[in-house]
């Protein structure tokens, strides 16, 4: 079933009057009719876990907003940067109004003065789309002034960044927002409390996906949402398929579907009738799963927060990314360190640094240059990466590093023994 990808359903669904039609806005009529503690507790009762990445329950973060503060902001996350995961964009493509009633209801639940919609900067077209659609719910009464007649007030803004990957972390994004460098900040305080969110004042921040889930939520109820996916992982999620298989694409899903089915019934199978050699199940930033071809047990893991967490990887935001039984793994991992040290911000010196030497010793390693002990070095400053920087961002550098190396220690070998093809030139598994 679709929940957030209805637009594939409903012709034309981006349409206000469309929209409206098919039950659009009802949800954010029935939460004005409510207590904002009310429709927090809907939220909270229905499992929805942030669909970002994190995974945290969204009615929990939505409740540590003190209601005693005059003033707080509800800011969305549409900085879709993350390796291998489109599924935001589509979104605002063909279901832009659901979201806005989503960050409405938000907004309304916690009482906040204003949402920002931050994103990407090459969501140029969608960034100008978004403000069109904006403005029919402005015009339309529901958005800005006296929401649906309720003498609520709640502007909507958009905001677009610059290209930077770094800006997905919460409080970069804020500093962006706010006009600041796009660097992350130190907490506590956290972006919930004063000081710490949008302006230094309280801020729910979430992304596009959890919020559009949050209208169904209101207009269904809590039970009919918790009824789908698994009980620790409630709902659908949509799930970015890449690489080499013969579909690849946004595919909406009640969570806890297996990884053999995501990849063979829906997204066709191996490219080619080839075997499978390892899957990044969160993108660049998670660990990669070694899968010993078609017929691996492994592919029948459940895609569930809970269930992934089992074979040493993350769901986070489902961006799958599959590589055949061609794919040098020695190549991938220095595919997405030069991506990570790419998009380092530079604030903490251990992520600075350690993208920086274990690209210039991948490269080395890619060149047949590299001697044994260069594998236990990359490994060992990956390890020093971790845990020790302001924002994630040093994990998720580490982790192509410390995974390829443990999980296909024959691919980095071959390099060793000069068995395996060089690229064309120094770097080029990067260009």
């Amino acid at each position: 079933m679709n929940i957030l990808l209805r637009g594939r359903d409903i012709p034309d669904l981006h349409k206000l009057d469309v929209y409206v039609k098919n039950g659009g806005y009802d949800g954010l009529k029935k939460a004005l009719s409510m207590k904002p503690t009310e429709v927090i507790d809907i939220v909270k009762a229905s499992g929805l876990r942030g669909r970002g990445g994190a995974g945290f329950p969204t009615g929990m973060k939505w409740s540590f907003i003190p209601q005693s503060e005059p003033v707080k902001y509800v800011t969305v996350n549409c900085d879709e940067s993350e390796t291998g995961t489109f599924k935001d964009r589509e979104i605002i493509e063909t279901n832009p109004h659901q979201l806005i009633e989503g960050a409405l209801i938000c907004a309304y639940a916690i009482q906040a003065k204003a949402v920002y919609i931050y994103l990407r900067g090459e969501f140029w077209d969608q960034g100008h789309a978004l403000d069109a659609y904006i403005e029919e719910a402005r015009q339309a009464g529901l958005a800005f002034d006296n929401i649906a007649g309720s003498g609520w007030s709640c502007p909507v803004y958009t905001h677009l960044g610059a290209g930077a990957y770094i800006c997905g972390e919460e409080t970069a994004l804020l500093n962006s927002l706010e006009g600041q460098l796009g660097q992350p900040r130190v907490r506590p305080p956290f972006p919930a409390n004063k000081g710490g969110g949008l302006y230094g004042e309280p801020t729910v921040i979430n992304n596009v996906e959890t919020l559009t889930n949050v209208p169904w939520i209101m207009t269904n109820g809590a039970d009919a949402f918790k009824a789908i996916g698994t009980e620790q992982s409630a709902g659908t999620k949509i799930f970015c398929v890449s690489g080499m298989v013969e579909k690849p694409g946004n595919f909406e899903l009640p969570m806890g579907v297996t990884l053999r089915e995501l990849l063979y019934t829906h997204a066709g199978g191996i490219k080619g009738g080839k075997q499978i050699k390892g899957v990044l199940p969160s993108g660049g930033s998670g660990p990669i799963i070694r899968v010993n071809g078609n017929d691996d047990p492994i592919l029948d893991t459940k895609l569930s927060y809970e269930d992934m967490a089992k074979t040493g990887s993350i769901l986070g935001s489902a961006s799958v990314i599959v590589m055949d039984e061609t794919v040098d793994m020695t190549w991938v991992a220095s595919k997405v360190i030069k991506f990570f040290k790419h998009e380092s911000c530079g604030k903490c010196t251990p992520c600075r640094e350690g993208t920086y030497w274990i690209d210039k010793v991948v490269d080395r390693i890619m060149a047949n240059e590299a001697q044994a002990s260069d594998i236990d070095l990359i490994t060992n400053i990956a390890k020093n990466m971790q845990g020790v920087t302001l924002c994630a961002l040093g994990d998720f550098a580490a982790n192509p590093i410390i995974h390829t190396a443990k999980n296909f220690p024959e691919d980095f070998k071959k390099h060793i023994a000069g068995q395996s093809a060089v690229p064309a030139q120094r770097g080029a598994a990067g260009d």
